[in-house]
């Protein structure tokens, strides 16, 4: 249970630094989507596993 906790913590980690990066180097004032863009870059970069706009199923009521 342990190093399951910590893996969490280590791609927490990782998607945090990616978002600061793509803040840092970007600034503000584009559209969301040039940042959601940047982030995806960033973490492909890092060798993670991404689905850009992935489906997301909800149920309501």
């Amino acid at each position: 249970m342990r190093s399951h906790c910590m893996e969490n913590s280590a791609l927490t980690q990782s998607i945090l630094e990616c978002g600061f990066e793509v803040s840092n180097e970007l600034g503000i004032g584009f559209l969301e989507s040039v940042y959601e863009n940047a982030m995806f870059i960033a973490l492909k970069q890092r060798g993670l596993n991404v689905i850009q706009q992935a489906p997301l199923f909800v149920s309501f009521r």
